[in-house]
């Protein structure tokens, strides 16, 4: 059982390594900070940290750093998350602010979350699982290119361009698009992705000029509302591992390896559990199931169309959890309220 000192003690050994990447004394926290009692007492609740396997010294007669598990106690006893400064959370509304398509939004998310961070930052695309589709829209490029615009409630956007077969007349596109609108308008993704599939499958090859079309316009709208449907990240700031690499015990190759292929970290943020806030942190060894035992993980819950997603940041074990928490906090309230207000104005 750590004593309120001792947890003190702890908070003083983590913030101080994390600021200065050494191995923190007794001498050092009797220097730095006002406990009011003796280096020897400060050794004392060490040695008791040390026994409850918080702290450890990396080497003989040198200062002491926190373990994973310290770092968790530390997370675990953060009596608050303290807000950003106000030119922080200005930098986050400039960065915001402006109207752009949910892609685009969610881009600029994790930039300005790296750069208030100097980690990864990933974001959760929201789920897609309830989004209806609201808008199909074509736009004839050429006789034989179609621009195909598709379009969700929850902000979604999509265009793809399309080679045609064969040439199709321009009064045909406005036909195309009707057929095409009555199909799938006002259906949930996955009804309407089902029902674009089956009339691919049982397409007439022979069909006539419109109907070929529609055939072909349908194959590529089953792929993007597959897509949708999908769990999706984007991020930012992975050179900031390469610049962070000794902070690293081993390799940062699974990280980056994760970072590219995304279902190792989907399937982590989906099991981390938060706390009342709506914040998660997981630290260290507790990564390791997923082959990242080497970093940590903080995130904030963001809110759209009644659905939950996750904002975070990924790094070494040492990290500024307060600041991190609280950047990615500022941020999820901030894309909460603009995606809400984007709703609003739809």
């Amino acid at each position: 059982m750590v004593s309120e000192r001792g947890l003190q003690v702890l908070r003083a050994i983590v913030q101080d390594y994390v600021a200065t990447h050494e191995p923190v004394g007794s001498r050092s926290i009797v220097e730095r900070h006002a406990f009011g009692v003796s280096a020897a007492t400060i050794r004392n609740d060490m040695a008791l940290l040390e026994d409850e396997e918080l702290i450890v010294a990396p080497h003989t007669s040198s200062g002491r750093v926190p373990t994973d598990k310290g770092y968790r106690v530390f997370v675990d006893h953060l009596a608050e998350v303290r807000p950003l400064s106000p030119a922080q959370r200005s930098a986050i509304s400039s960065f915001l602010g402006g109207t752009g398509d949910l892609d685009d939004v969610l881009a600029r998310t994790v930039r300005v979350l790296s750069q208030l961070t100097g980690q990864v930052a990933v974001v959760q695309y929201p789920s897609f699982a309830n989004a209806h589709v609201t808008h199909v829209e074509l736009v004839s490029l050429a006789p034989q290119r179609l621009l195909i615009i598709l379009v969700t409630d929850t902000g979604r956007v999509s265009q793809r361009i399309t080679p045609l077969a064969v040439p199709l007349e321009e009064e045909d596109v406005p036909v195309l698009r009707g057929r095409l609108a009555a199909l799938i308008t006002g259906l949930a993704v996955g009804v309407a992705a089902e029902r674009v599939e089956a009339l691919r499958v049982t397409a007439d090859p022979a069909a006539p000029v419109i109907d070929a079309a529609l055939v072909q316009v349908a194959h590529v709208l089953a792929e993007e509302l597959e897509e949708f449907r999908q769990d999706r990240l984007v991020m930012a700031g992975a050179a900031n591992l390469a610049r962070r690499e000794t902070d690293f015990r081993g390799s940062i190759y699974p990280l980056l390896e994760a970072i590219e292929e995304q279902v190792t970290l989907i399937r982590l943020m989906s099991e981390m559990v938060a706390d009342s806030q709506g914040l998660a942190a997981s630290i260290g060894r507790e990564n390791e199931p997923w082959g990242l035992g080497e970093a940590s993980i903080v995130t904030s819950e963001y809110e759209t169309s009644g659905s939950m997603a996750r904002v975070g940041v990924l790094g070494p074990t040492r990290m500024d959890y307060p600041s991190n928490l609280a950047a990615a906090r500022a941020v999820a309230r901030y894309l909460s309220r603009l995606l809400d207000e984007d709703e609003t104005s739809r």
